[in-house]
């Protein structure tokens, strides 16, 4: 973090949203995913970004999204910077707050973004209302009406779909590998380890995997621990411990890969969700 650019994050205990606002001038973050929904505006410069393999250029007065997964970072471009406001849902209480407002697919399906950047005023001024609300308001019936307020906003932009137990459109060796990571998060694995129980060669696989996931299998373990990370220190634990749980060499090891992803120290984040409940 530069003297230049600030991050302010907290986390609603309540709902497991967390609000975050900041500025970044030069290099933001490293290519990187969450696991939540984020919705967000740029209030001033151009905040550059890739998302769904195309770049994105978002000036003040535009909104974004990002669903989970998906691989995203962050530049300024311009002199000056960027400042952003952004919310990051939690897929389950997103999931369930949208299925008051009955609509075809809620109950079976998962909501999806159609597109990654978009002009709706209104909806802007309910992304600031909820960021201030669940900040600042010691009513539940404001904080309540302000959400229903953003969910009612998000709806025309959201699309269900059926989740896939797998994404036929993948190679079956970049399936393989991604499973195999997701199962063996916390160990050493080599890539010709990971190679031969898919059946493959090390080259082909890392092509693969690269062109299913925008990462090369290394890439994508350091981003999967990063994000099994942040779950565990926004529940309160130890950086140094969750770094050991998670297969970082150490706890400095563990916060240079953080920083880069997300602007903030693994202490420091820790700090922001467990005050900000």
């Amino acid at each position: 973090m530069t003297s230049t650019n600030w991050i302010d994050l907290r986390q609603d205990s309540d709902t497991g949203i967390e609000t975050i606002r900041a500025h970044f001038e030069g290099h933001a973050y490293d290519p990187h995913w969450h696991d939540s929904y984020l919705v967000g505006f740029t209030e001033q410069g151009v905040q550059q970004f890739h998302c769904r393999r195309v770049r994105h250029d978002s000036t003040p007065g535009r909104l974004f999204f990002v669903e989970p997964g998906e691989i995203h970072d962050g530049h300024a471009p311009a002199e000056g910077g960027f400042t952003y406001a952004m919310l990051y849902l939690d897929p389950d209480w997103l999931q369930r707050e949208l299925r008051q407002f009955a609509i075809a697919g809620a109950a079976s399906g998962e909501p999806g973004f159609a597109s990654t950047l978009v002009d709706d005023t209104p909806l802007i001024a309910g992304i600031a209302r909820a960021f201030t609300t669940l900040r600042q308001s010691t009513s539940r019936l404001e904080r309540d009406d302000a959400l229903d307020a953003l969910l009612q906003g998000l709806v025309p932009h959201l699309g269900w779909r059926r989740r896939p137990l797998t994404d036929p459109r993948l190679p079956r060796a970049a399936r393989r590998a991604q499973e195999l990571l997701h199962a063996n998060y916390a160990e050493d694995i080599g890539l010709q380890t990971l190679a031969e129980q898919c059946g493959v060669d090390r080259f082909r696989l890392t092509r693969a995997f690269k062109s299913a996931f925008g990462l090369a299998p290394h890439a994508y373990l350091v981003q999967l621990r990063l994000s099994l990370a942040r779950q565990r220190l926004a529940a309160g634990e130890p950086p140094a411990s969750v770094a050991s749980q998670l297969g970082f060499a150490d706890q400095s090891h563990l916060g240079r890969w953080f920083r880069r992803a997300y602007g903030l120290t693994p202490a420091d984040y820790r700090q922001r969700c467990v005050r900000g409940g």
